[in-house]
C-alpha cells in the first residue's frame, strides 16, 4: 500500500498556520435641456450643450482639452489600483469557483483516508514551474521539477525564493493548475499562495506546498488520457511597497 503522506526532499514540523522547514527561519457632450415659458409662440424647449457660449470655439476647445486630461488621469489611476487588486480579487475568484485547485482546510487529511481508493495503480506526473513580475527582482524556482504520486496520494514539496537585492522586498504569490479539466481535483491542503512573505536583504527561505489529487480524478472520462499536471507560481510585489 502506498503511504498516505509523503514527503519529498526534506522534514518539516507541523505548525498550526503554515509548515514552517526546522532548517529555515520564519518567517490587486453632456447636455442639459432647458425648459422657459416664452411668449407668444407659446413653450419652447431649447436644447444646450455644455460648453458652448456661441462666441467661437476657443471656450469649448479648453474645456475639451481639460475633460480630455481628467479621463486619461482617471484612466492612469483605474490601471494601477487594478493592479493592485488584482491578487485579492483571484483570490476571491479561484475561491468561489474551485478555478486552479482548492486549498483544503487541514482536517481534509483526515478526511482523505476515508476517501482513499487502495489499488489505484494511476500514476499522475506534476510539474511545477515558478514565475516572477516584471518587478519583482527575488530569485523564485521550485526544489524538484517535477514528482509521481498516485490519486489520493498526498505529497509535500518545496519552492524557494531568496532577496538579492540590498533592500527588504514583500511579495505576494498567485497560482494556476493546468490543464483547467484537472484543476477541481488537485488539492492544495497547506501552500503559500495569497500570503505575504517579507525578505530581508539577502534573505532566502524555502515555501512548502502540500497537495493531494482527489481519486475521482480517475473517473472522469475527460482525464483518461491525461496523466500530466502542471502547478504554476507566481509571485508579484506587495501593493504595501
Amino acid at each position: 500500500m502506498t503511504p498516505l503522506f509523503r514527503t519529498i526532499g526534506k522534514t518539516v514540523q507541523w505548525n498550526q498556520t503554515r509548515y514552517i522547514p526546522k532548517w529555515s527561519p520564519m518567517r490587486t457632450f453632456t447636455g442639459r435641456r432647458q425648459y422657459s415659458n416664452g411668449g407668444g409662440e407659446g413653450n419652447k424647449q431649447q436644447e444646450t450643450q455644455s460648453g458652448w457660449t456661441g462666441g467661437g470655439g476657443a471656450g469649448k476647445g479648453e474645456d475639451d482639452n481639460k475633460t480630455l486630461a481628467l479621463k486619461i488621469v482617471a484612466t492612469m489611476v483605474a490601471v494601477l489600483g487594478a493592479s493592485y487588486a488584482a491578487v485579492p480579487l483571484y483570490r476571491v475568484f479561484c475561491e468561489a469557483t474551485g478555478y486552479g485547485g482548492a486549498v483544503k482546510d487541514r482536517k481534509t487529511v483526515a478526511d482523505l483516508t476515508e476517501r482513499r481508493r487502495d489499488g489505484i495503480e494511476r500514476d499522475i506526473r506534476v510539474f511545477f514551474s515558478a514565475e516572477r513580475s516584471s518587478t519583482m527582482q527575488w530569485s523564485f524556482l521550485p526544489q524538484q521539477r517535477q514528482v509521481v504520486v498516485t490519486p489520493g496520494e498526498s505529497a509535500l514539496v518545496f519552492y524557494t525564493a531568496k532577496n538579492p537585492t540590498e533592500e527588504p522586498i514583500i511579495g505576494v504569490s498567485t497560482y494556476n493548475v493546468t490543464p483547467a479539466k484537472a484543476a477541481p481535483y488537485f488539492n492544495k491542503i497547506q501552500c503559500f499562495c495569497f500570503e505575504e512573505q517579507r525578505l530581508e536583504p539577502g534573505e532566502e527561505i524555502d515555501l512548502p506546498v502540500f497537495f493531494y489529487i482527489d481519486p475521482a480524478y480517475v473517473d472522469d472520462p475527460s482525464l483518461r488520457n491525461t496523466n500530466d499536471i502542471t502547478l504554476s507560481y507566481t509571485f508579484y510585489k506587495s501593493k504595501q511597497q
